[in-house]
């Protein structure tokens, strides 16, 4: 209906008034102009009319007074007596005519001889007019045709003192004159009659345009066809119309509307709050008169979509109209479409929302929490215990663990989160598990199969108000890793058959991400045995060092950082951090094969620049080796620091291959980063390694790290060693394993992105009085007095019972110092650990152990030291080398030459954990 009242609307005006003269707006306008016309016009002529009457009247008027007032002037009636009155009287005539304004004043005697006259060739003739009234004593006026032609004259008597007529006085004006002011009104006249017929043309001209934009200029007959079809839309479209007055009457209600409202045929001109029949909502809202778009409202079984807009917008009268439309078939079609719109949302979210984590627990929980209470009022989630240690699956619904539990309410009767779970071959969850299905119930009351399985347990579900349930197998690969239960509890109706096509499609969603988390934790549970089993468990006992030491592991799982402390001969200790990019196994068994690698090669105790040269060769091996694999992983990025200290010297050498520069905390407190060249990364080989060496005070903290401890995507690597500094600064005392956990609480609140490895190192110092030193002559001789001087110390030191053993090690080492080698020969003695007895010499050859025959004089020497002596091995120098032998110490013996002796606790064996 209103597309076809906008039919009209789209109408030009232009061609509705060109293409009918007849419309009802142009024949409203030529009949208002006609009048107006006519109207005019007689005002003009009425006008005219009373504008003669009125000036002749004044005529008359000014006539008779004139006349009046001269003859009753003083000096008249004397000037009558005198022997010549016109002499007198001809200059006072004239005086008073101009004065008066009017055409002449002639005063006569009783015959009617002029005194006086405008003409003064008309003195002494005979007056034209009547006298004879005046005569009598009257005052007369008539028209008369005298000596300036038409006149309007008036007579007045002139009586003496007896009351005696003894003159006549006569004024008057031309009818000339007269008609003369007469047209001098008439353009005045006709000036106001055009401006009123203007006026009132315009205001017709505006009426005519309000009749033919509202008429939209219909001629009648259109006007007539046009109504006729508005009846027969208004009632016979399937929408209801209602206009309703601004005072809530009820003004118009077609068919459609009296249908849909059952309305009373007499309804029309009531008031809308005055039918009964209407429903409240519907009621208020016609009567309110605020606006409505599509707002559904009863009536009856119906359901009406409503929309109410107002009448007076464009300047109507006050009020509103409504249409009704019947909705109740749509809404079902709505109410069906919406439901499937909110599961298609549920598995949309589904998708989104379950799998954000490789974790088996976290991943049921998100299933569970996705389908509450969107779909069912409880779900739990059990599963295959074996699938939570990332193994295989079993084929019957036994040992199956309760991983999640999510619902409306928490006091449920269901089983808790944790509990283990052997479900009857009865039950419906079993049977799904077995056949691979889902399972309905719509009435848990009949299912006995289920009450079996925990009569107490079920009785009090079903007291709960939990009656319907859909079982559905979380099966990949085709493979059933478990079941998810959908329940449902009052007031919400049971599930269907649809709605279990639905929790099979949500439960297929989240059974793929399950799967990667059982194979993530499986390969994760592989790794970290792997990893556990390369890094060090506990750190080997030492007197150079107090050693703490952190490990952790990155969110996405194991890696390639390590660190290691490696007890060198001499008390020396050697400190390694290094770093293979990556995480998964691969970085694992490359961090393990290059921690091995570094302990093999710190055996041959050489220098830390030697010795990386040595892992890089062997990083460039591996490397040639995985070339022609399909994996071609290779060894990408690893760096490694490599360092050494002597409690003796307290000299530090380290070297760097492509590693951070560690962090020094001095004794006062400052905290500098040594200055250590920066060599390539292992495996590129080309460039050699660069040692440095540093003189460490006592009590000296060596802080050894990896980048995951100071570098992310938040902060760049200067910030984080700025951190670094600050959270080692100002804290000399604190010990090793403090200094660890305050640099990982400052630097990384949370679980790092990468893995971290943190050594720290507080150095300690041999004092002299554990060391003994000679120089030793290139004299065969000198081995008696070396076995003395050796025995005293050992007496001083209370080793006596090691002097034998002693004695003989260093009769052969010096022996053959002084055959084989070159001076300078120089003997140390270090009691640590363990008795290091140290022969120097200048030459660079090393003696082999070999097995002398039974006829041979020589060969035996090193065989007796090594089998007298715990270790022995050489060492090369700058200068030479250095044959060494260990011999471990008596059980009691107290240590009293040890600096920082409260240092050498061994660390908490969960630290590498943490």
């Amino acid at each position: 209906m209103a597309s076809f009242f906008a039919l009209f609307r789209r109408k030009s005006l232009k061609s509705l008034v060109s293409r009918s003269p007849r419309s009802v707006a142009g024949q409203v306008l030529v009949l208002q102009v006609a009048l107006v016309v006519v109207l005019v016009a007689c005002g003009v002529f009425a006008v005219a009319l009373q504008s003669k009457r009125d000036t002749n009247a004044e005529a008359r008027r000014r006539s008779i007074a004139v006349a009046e007032t001269f003859a009753h002037s003083p000096g008249v009636l004397a000037a009558l007596q005198t022997p010549d009155p016109s002499k007198i009287l001809q200059p006072l005539t004239e005086a008073a005519r101009k004065a008066a304004g009017v055409d002449f004043i002639v005063v006569m005697d009783t015959h009617g001889i002029r005194y006086t006259h405008p003409l003064p060739s008309r003195i002494g003739k005979r007056f034209v007019g009547t006298i004879g009234p005046s005569l009598a004593g009257k005052v007369y006026v008539e028209s008369v045709h005298g000596p300036l032609g038409q006149e309007v004259q008036a007579t007045v008597p002139i009586d003496d003192e007896k009351g005696k007529v003894v003159g006549l006085v006569s004024a008057g004006l031309k009818v000339k004159n007269v008609t003369n002011q007469v047209d001098r009104q008439l353009p005045i006249i006709l000036g106001a009659g055009a401006g009123a017929l203007a006026v009132a043309t315009g205001g017709t001209v505006l009426v005519a345009k309000r009749l033919r934009r509202q008429t939209h200029s219909l001629a009648p007959d259109e006007m007539t066809r046009m109504y006729d079809h508005h009846d027969a839309v208004l009632h016979s479209v399937r929408e209801g119309v209602l206009i309703v007055a601004g005072d809530g009457r009820l003004l118009l209600a077609n068919d459609e509307a009296r249908r849909l409202l059952e309305l009373p045929p007499d309804v029309e001109g009531r008031l809308v709050s005055e039918l009964s029949s209407l429903d409240p909502e519907t009621m208020e809202l016609l009567v309110s008169g605020r606006e409505a778009t599509d707002e559904v409202h009863f009536a009856g079984e119906r359901l009406l979509a409503v929309n109410q807009r107002p009448t007076d917008r464009g300047g109507g009268p006050k009020g509103t109209v409504a249409t009704l439309r019947d909705s109740t078939e749509l809404q079902a079609l709505t109410g069906r479409a919406e439901i499937a719109r909110e599961r298609l949302k549920l598995l949309y979210d589904a998708g989104l929302g379950i799998g954000t984590t490789l974790d088996v627990l976290s991943t049921a929980d998100e299933l569970a929490r996705v389908a509450v209470p969107r779909f069912a009022d409880f779900v739990t989630v059990d599963l295959a215990d074996a699938v939570l240690h990332g193994e295989e699956p079993a084929s019957t619904a036994t040992d199956m663990r309760r991983t999640a539990v999510c619902g409306i309410r928490d006091d449920h009767p269901l089983y808790e989160t944790g509990r283990l779970i052997h479900f009857l071959p009865s039950t419906p969850q079993a049977r799904g598990y077995d056949s691979g299905r889902p399972e309905l119930v719509t009435d848990l009351s009949t299912a006995t199969g289920w009450h079996a399985q925990d009569p107490e347990r079920t009785k009090a579900i079903m007291d709960y108000g939990i009656h319907s349930l859909i079982t559905a197998p979380i099966r990949a690969r085709g493979v059933v890793l478990g079941m998810a239960h959908f329940w449902r509890s009052e007031p919400h109706e049971p599930f269907d058959e649809e709605e279990l096509s639905l929790a099979e499609e949500l439960v297929a969603r989240a059974a793929v991400s399950i799967d990667n988390a059982r194979r993530y934790t499986r390969e994760h549970a592989l790794a970290v045995t792997l990893q556990r089993s390369l890094l060090p468990r506990a750190l080997p006992e030492q007197s150079a060092l107090d050693v703490g030491y952190r490990y952790l592991p990155a969110q996405s799982g194991v890696s390639g950082d390590w660190f290691d402390v490696i007890p060198l001969p001499g008390g020396r200790v050697a400190l390694v951090v290094g770093d293979v990019v990556g995480h998964g196994l691969h970085a694992a068994a490359t961090m393990g094969r290059l921690r091995t690698a570094v302990h093999n090669f710190s055996t041959l105790d050489l220098p830390p620049d030697e010795l990386l040269s040595h892992v890089d060769d062997l990083v460039g091996r591996i490397d040639e080796d995985e070339a022609g694999t399909e994996s071609a992983a290779g060894v990408v990025g690893a760096t490694c620091l490599y360092a050494i200290y002597d409690p003796v010297t307290r000299r530090c050498a380290m070297a760097s291959a492509g590693h951070l520069a560690p962090a020094l905390v001095h004794p006062d407190g400052t905290v500098t980063f040594a200055d250590l060249p920066a060599g390539p990364p292992l495996g590129l080989g080309g460039m050699p390694f660069q040692t440095t060496e540093l003189d460490l005070a006592e009590g000296t903290q060596l802080v050894l790290y990896t980048d995951g401890l100071i570098e992310d995507r938040r902060r760049d690597l200067d910030v984080g060693m700025e951190l670094l500094r600050d959270a080692l600064a100002g804290h000399p005392d604190r010990s090793p394993e403090e200094s660890c956990q305050a640099v990982l609480d400052e630097l990384l609140p949370g679980r790092p992105q990468d893995d971290v490895a943190l050594l720290i190192a507080r150095t300690r110092v041999l004092t002299p009085d554990r060391i003994a030193d000679w120089d030793v002559p290139l004299d065969p001789a000198a081995v008696a007095g070396m076995r003395d001087a050796v025995n005293r110390k050992l007496d001083e030191w209370g080793l006596s019972e090691l002097g034998f053993t002693m004695e003989l090690v260093l009769s052969e080492l010096v022996t053959n110092a002084i055959r084989y080698a070159s001076e300078p020969i120089h003997v140390r003695l270090i009691r640590d650990r363990t008795l290091i007895c140290e022969v120097a010499d200048g030459s660079s050859t090393s003696p082999h152990l070999r097995y002398a025959a039974t006829m041979d004089e020589g060969g035996r020497g090193l065989f007796l030291v090594s089998q007298m002596t715990e270790r022995w091995g050489t060492r090369y120098t700058p200068q030479g080398k250095v044959i060494w032998a260990e011999q471990a110490l008596p059980d009691v013996i107290e240590e009293p030459g040890l600096t920082l002796a409260d240092a050498d606790e061994p660390p908490d064996e969960g630290a590498a954990g943490q």
